[in-house]
């Protein structure tokens, strides 16, 4: 067998009795590496060495941990290069866009190195005289996280960083899929300095190391991110435990994007291009619901079915390659499985679906676009998670607005229209987390709150200064000078 990349528990570099291979989508016979596959004994010890660690981190010094984050985003830039080349290299996504992610992710570690500087607290008179009351914020304790496969730097990084500045410890679980990224991403860490114990790395299959998390009295919070029905488990495991665990999940999206007769056609076809089927659609904040009125509907079809097939679809990292391969075959197959469904449901295929052969074997599909589609079919209201987009044809604006609603997720959104009524009207009265104007719905910054509404999300937002809602815990102290009024 080659070469283990081990697990990081408790400040050492730890053997596994297994270990799985990290395939290259773009290539299945390119193994990226073999990695360690944690069990139970391996992640009770991760945590009891986060526990142990706590008391000391979550009153260690803020120029410690800003110094310390500040390395890592600092590293994370310097090798942007050969770090999204990994990234490309083992989840398929374009190498601009697995270079991208990685700045992000370095960026991330830097903003919060800022946040370790900015605790602030309040100071006020109370109702009583003679009373001062103080409000600050303090860390919470052990935090499992528990992170999935598309984005497998920068989820971990916007999870990661704001658990560490704010003086908390982390047990990290990475997608089973996207082991290298993590890997590489804890050895930075390792190299920043990280106090024994402060950061562990445990990589293996949820139902071992996930249930571990979820039943240990250690952990004090998760933060999820993955499919509704586990983060639904996840919630329930979390809330059952002794004591309940404080929960942040993010869990996906059906995500709509209006197109009004009023609409710039290239500007709309832009943004539907790159919000439906960038990063081969492998985002929850993929615009996989296009909500077009009549007007414009045949001209907007035509143009973005047109862009659809010149796009390159190939080797994440080959040069001028738009489009990757799928994650993997399970993902293919779901992904094949929902074309099929939609052309059983009455809807229309009227560009790509197709499987793709090219110089290597990976698992190629062609960006698919459905027309004739109602909002009660499943392709129109089930997350596919992949290259696959349905249009919907609409009335006017407030049809529009009703069908972008009609959805069990509230994550993501987007409106295109040169009409400022229209704009300032959906920015107000979507159900969505996060509303984009003239923009694709994804495409998020990073020191701004990511999150959403219904399904698609439960508890405090991620990322910018709203990453302390759930990283800390607020308390109240009430101190009386001694002096009767």
């Amino acid at each position: 067998m080659d070469e283990m990349n081990r697990n990081y528990i408790g400040g050492s570099w730890v053997e596994a009795s297994q270990a799985a291979p990290d395939i290259n989508p773009s290539n299945t016979n390119d193994v990226v590496g073999m990695f360690a596959r944690a069990d139970a004994a391996d992640a009770q010890a991760a945590i009891a060495a986060a526990y142990d660690a706590f008391p000391a981190w979550s009153r260690s010094s803020i120029q410690l941990r800003h110094d310390i984050l500040k390395r890592i985003g600092d590293e994370i830039i310097a090798r942007n290069d050969e770090l999204g080349r990994l990234l490309s290299r083992e989840e398929g996504k374009t190498l601009p866009e697995g270079v991208g992610e990685v700045v992000r992710a370095g960026q991330i570690f830097l903003f919060f190195a800022g946040e370790c500087l900015r605790m602030a607290g309040d100071k006020l008179a109370s109702v009583r005289p003679g009373v001062d009351v103080e409000i600050t914020r303090e860390p919470l304790g052990v935090i499992g996280l528990i992170t999935p496969w598309n984005f497998p730097i920068a989820i971990p990084a916007w999870k990661i960083a704001p658990a560490l500045a704010f003086g908390n410890t982390v047990v990290f679980k990475p997608a089973e899929l996207v082991p290298g990224s993590a890997h590489a991403l804890a050895e930075i860490i390792v190299r920043a300095g990280v106090p024994e114990g402060v950061f562990n790395l445990i990589m293996g299959r949820g139902s071992v190391v996930g249930d571990a998390l979820l039943n240990s009295p250690k952990v004090a919070a998760i933060s999820f991110t993955g499919s509704v029905a586990t983060g639904r488990r996840v919630a329930a495991a979390s809330v059952a435990s002794d004591p309940m665990k404080k929960l942040q999940l993010e869990m996906g999206g059906k995500n709509p994007m209006v197109v009004l007769d009023d609409a710039d056609l290239d500007v709309a076809v832009d943004c539907a291009l790159n919000g439906a089927f960038f990063s081969t659609g492998q985002r929850c904040t993929a615009s996989s619901r296009l909500i077009v009125t009549e007007g414009i509907h045949n001209r907007f079809v035509d143009a973005l079915s047109a862009r659809m097939r010149s796009l390159v679809v190939e080797d994440a990292l080959k040069p001028g390659t738009q489009i990757g391969p799928v994650v993997d075959q399970n993902q293919l197959d779901q992904d094949l499985s929902y074309i099929r469904i939609g052309q059983d449901e009455g809807a229309k295929l009227v560009c790509g679906g197709e499987l793709l052969n090219r110089e290597t074997p990976g698992f190629y599909l062609a960006p698919a676009l459905f027309t004739e589609v109602d909002n009660a079919m499943r392709i129109a209201r089930e997350e596919i998670f992949g290259p696959v987009a349905t249009v919907m044809r609409v009335r006017d604006y407030e049809a529009a607005l009703a069908a972008a609603n009609d959805t069990p997720f509230g994550l993501s959104s987007g409106i295109c229209t040169t009409s400022l009524k229209h704009a300032s009207h959906f920015k107000r009265n979507s159900e969505a987390g996060m509303v984009m104007v003239n923009l694709p719905t994804a495409g998020v910054d990073y020191h701004v709150p990511f999150g959403g509404r219904k399904g698609s999300s439960y508890g405090p937002r991620e990322q910018g200064r709203y990453a302390a809602e759930f990283y800390t815990t607020v308390k109240t102290a009430y101190t009386f000078d001694g002096n009767k009024p």
